[in-house]
């Protein structure tokens, strides 16, 4: 309670000029009606001698508005000097300076640049002038994707009966071909309504963008391009409006370029209206209400909460199931759910950027009760100053201004210098966060970021300075004592040290703990076996002309040629199409089909939910490119075509799903309510597509031939895959030069991708971690290096006497561990917590893991007891027989 009653003085101390100011006036006052009364006895008349009275007194008035202004003068005079006897001060002690400005730069510029992500990303307002009324709208079922598309008429049904949102808009991205002079790319077009940006509220950079009529079918085909493509693919092109590019065999004219928008849900090249998508505008997609595609977007009405909203769309969703009881069977519970926009972008990120900036926050409250012990340690050494110039007459308020003065100089320092260290690890926090959300090009260190960094700065200051401050002797008289012979810290001093470095110990440990679960977690991801070997093998994309194959038999052709000119490539091992494959962009990002299907002899009963599954469409050769296994059956081959029987393989998850004491093989299945069965053939081993972390389901897959066109081509080498490329290119080139090639990648850098985001996160914490126990470790060392410094005659003497040298570094080691143990006991109870809110983070991994907590204690305790250890050597070089002299 000592340092309570400091404070209570020294805010005494600072209101004492208040009460000057208040005194000043009532004397003023009191002086004006004694004047006042004198000349009313004289005969004045009151209103006449009061204002006789303030003439008089105009003259005083002027000298105290002059008291004032010199006391001002005095102020930022005293201040200027506080602030250069303090740089004469730090400049004195570089090595004590510098460590301070460098333990407090690395904690600020931990903290600014995960600020800077979190802003940029979670907390900045969306750059669209509707941002905060744009919503999306989930269509939601049982057994199925947890968000389904919508189909056409999905869309125009809630379009037509909706009353809380101003516009329902739709969405969809394809990939399609820019053509050239024997040349061609690809390009991922996003499908929109015409009035998609005017519910977002964009507006062009450059042109317009869609108009109503866009949306004829009658209409010219136009495009809008995104800024992205704008600048890394046309160069910028101030002209570009107006430029004509051919695409699905029609020519698209240019007629805007967006701003540098964050778009939502994927990043697109260009726009187009949906009357020039050859797959949204066929009327017999726009007939089929099961045939998905679409995200759909909304626009709150003014003064319409999100709730109401969703009332609204619930109704009309209940209004579409009783309508359509074949397409939505009770049994599947179908629904709808609207959420912001804003949520939608970055729910993702959310949970790993506020781990990150909670683990950097700890960092910063470690290096400021790091500093604070150092203040304390350092003012240890200048209580003589600091008695001598309370006895030349300095207040206690303007010693504390000082030592305050002091700590700001540091921080202030420290935080200049934590920014320069938060701008080169930008970019890379970027490319992090761009694997979470689209907003992620919207960080950047601006005047937020800046104030944000100036006022942890300055927090910081009064943190770790404002106790050390008060903790100054008030008897002028023991400092003196003190300050003539060796100084010793008084018994609340020691506590408040002992208890900064219990501070720092039970947060370093909490975050190693949270480090210690994200590396297990980490392995184990690691060593989760992905079900195929991916050694060798390289995938690429391929998109031909679609306004040239219009014939499944055409898809068919091209696949087969496309086969057998790369298989003729020397090199080449193997090679298979496949409509997907593992670890791609596209499964990781969009997770797993789900398609409904029947099973031969098995009716549902009435309420069951009707079995779904992943389909895939490979090529025979697909399963050895691989090297996944066959546990049964047979693969497939070139008699699995168009006009051969309909064949299926499953993987083992399905067998033992849906035929746990059947052998699946001959079993038949059917997509379309039986219209059409197809057999199962085989049955091949699991392959954990969808990421490591994903549990494996149910998965079909059919041959290419017999499904269509399948645009992923994967080969495995007998050399470096990527060596491989400029020949298969060719071999490409030559089958269709019109058929674009892109996302060339080996099979082995998609499966190190596809656990970047765990890696980096656990990369992230553990270097916070690391800088955390270096820290307390320093915090520790510096308590017990200052302890034995304080006891040297004490523990000299104790030799002297005949304690042997050993057992005196062991009691000092054991009293450091003290501090040590009851530092990670507390915080063992916040790593609990810690656990807790990484859960959703880890993979097969409990947050109160043992052998984490149980490692994690032990190089604790190892670190501290080393800690400890270093300083407490020191009294093996004490002199005994020399401290008895000093005696």
């Amino acid at each position: 309670m000592r340092w309570l009653s400091r404070f209570a003085s020294w805010f005494r101390n600072l209101s004492h000029r208040r009460e000057n100011e208040q005194e000043l006036d009532q004397e003023v006052s009191s002086y004006l009606d004694l004047l006042t009364e004198e000349k009313i006895q004289c005969g004045m008349a009151p209103e006449a001698a009061r204002r006789a009275a303030k003439l008089e007194l105009g003259g005083v008035e002027q000298v105290k508005e002059q008291v004032r202004d010199v006391r001002a003068g005095m102020w930022l005079e005293s201040v200027l000097q506080d602030v250069r006897y303090g740089v004469r001060v730090l400049r004195n002690n570089p090595g004590f300076s510098l460590l301070v400005v460098l333990t407090l730069a690395l904690g600020i510029g931990a903290n600014t640049a995960i600020f800077s992500v979190v802003y940029g990303v979670l907390l900045r307002p969306l750059p669209y002038a509707h941002g905060g009324q744009v919503v999306v709208v989930h269509q939601r079922a049982r057994g199925q994707l947890p968000d389904i598309p919508f189909s056409y008429k999905e869309v125009v049904d809630y379009r037509e009966q909706i009353k809380t949102l101003d516009a329902v808009v739709e969405y969809h991205s394809m990939y399609f071909l820019l053509l050239g002079d024997d040349s061609a790319e690809r390009v991922r077009t996003a499908v929109v309504s015409a009035n998609f940006f005017d519910v977002l509220g964009v507006k062009p950079l450059l042109g317009r963008t869609f108009l109503a009529s866009d949306e004829s079918q009658s209409a010219d085909a136009v495009l809008v391009l995104s800024y992205q493509y704008w600048q890394s693919h046309q160069g910028g092109d101030a002209n570009i409006v107006g430029k004509v590019f051919h695409m699905n065999n029609r020519p698209h004219t240019v007629i805007g370029v967006l701003p540098p928008v964050p778009q939502y849900p994927e990043e697109n090249d260009v726009y187009m209206p949906t009357s020039q998508c050859p797959f949204r505008s066929s009327q017999a997609f726009m007939a089929n209400r099961k045939a998905r595609m679409m995200t759909v977007f909304g626009r709150l009405k003014p003064g319409v909460a999100l709730a109401t909203a969703q009332a609204d769309l619930s109704t009309i969703a209940s209004r579409i199931e009783a309508a359509n009881p074949d397409v939505y069977p009770k049994a599947d519970g179908y629904g709808v759910a609207v959420a912001p926009l804003r949520e939608d972008l970055t729910r993702r990120a959310r949970t790993t950027l506020l781990v990150l900036l909670g683990a950097a926050g700890f960092v910063l409250l470690i290096a400021c009760a790091n500093v604070a012990n150092l203040m304390l340690a350092r003012l240890l050494k200048r209580e003589r100053e600091l008695a001598v110039r309370s006895a030349l007459g300095a207040t206690r308020a303007r010693l504390v201004r000082q030592l305050l003065t002091e700590t700001m100089l540091l921080s202030v320092t420290g935080g200049v210098l934590g920014l320069e260290l938060a701008y080169p690890t930008l970019s890379l926090l970027v490319k992090f966060a761009a694997r979470f959300t689209t907003r992620a090009h919207e960080v950047r260190i601006d005047g937020v970021v800046l104030a944000f960094t100036l006022g942890v700065s300055v927090l910081s200051g009064l943190l770790f300075g404002f106790v050390p401050a008060l903790s100054s002797r008030e008897r002028v008289s023991d400092a003196l004592k003190q300050g003539t012979g060796q100084a010793t810290s008084s018994g609340g001093r020691q506590r408040l040290r002992a208890g900064l470095v219990v501070v720092q110990i039970a947060v370093s440990f909490m975050l190693l703990i949270g480090a210690g679960l994200m590396i297990r977690s980490f392995e184990k991801l690691l060593s989760v076996d992905p079900g195929f070997s991916p050694e060798r093998v390289l995938t690429l994309n391929l998109s031909p002309n679609f306004s040239r194959y219009t014939q499944t038999a055409q898809f068919v052709a091209l696949g087969d040629d496309v086969l057998r000119s790369v298989r003729a490539v020397g090199g080449v091992e193997s090679a298979a199409l496949a409509s997907n494959f593992p670890f791609s962009p596209l499964a990781l990002t969009s997770g797993p089909g789900s398609v409904s299907f029947d099973i031969e002899g098995r009716p549902l009963s009435s309420g069951d939910l009707q079995p779904r599954l992943d389909a895939n469409a490979v090529s025979p050769g697909y399963f050895e490119t691989i090297r996944q296994p066959l546990l049964g059956g047979r693969t497939f081959t070139d008699h699995d075509d168009a006009n051969a029987m309909k064949v299926a393989i499953v993987n083992q998850a399905m067998a033992l799903h849906r035929f746990a004491s059947e052998d699946p093989v001959g079993k038949r299945i059917s997509f379309d309510g039986g219209k059409t069965w197809i057999t199962i053939i085989g049955v091949v081993g699991d392959a954990r597509e969808y990421g490591l972390d994903r549990a494996v389901g149910d998965e079909a897959y059919l041959p290419a031939d017999q499904a269509g066109f399948a645009g992923s081509l994967l080969l495995r080498t007998t050399v470096d895959p990527m060596s491989m490329v400029p020949l298969i290119r060719k071999a490409l080139h030559d089958v269709d030069p019109q058929l674009a090639v892109d996302q060339v990648e080996t099979l082995e850098r998609l499966q190190h991708e596809s656990v970047a985001s765990p890696r980096i996160t656990t990369i992230l914490l553990g270097i916070f971690a690391g800088l955390a126990l270096v820290i307390s470790a320093s915090g520790i060392a510096g308590i017990m290096a200052l302890t034995v410094s304080q006891r040297t005659r004490e523990l000299g003497i104790r030799m002297a006497l005949g304690q042997s040298k050993s057992s005196v570094v062991r009691m000092m080691v054991r009293q450091g561990l003290v501090v040590a143990l009851a530092g990670t006991a507390l915080g063992l109870i916040g790593a609990m917590v810690v656990g807790r809110l990484l859960s959703s983070l880890l993979y097969a991994t409990s947050p109160t893991d043992i052998s984490t907590f149980v490692g994690v204690s032990l190089l604790f305790v190892a670190v501290a007891g080393l800690s400890c250890f270093l300083p407490a050597h020191r009294v093996t070089l004490v002199d005994p027989f020399a401290a008895l002299r000093q005696e």
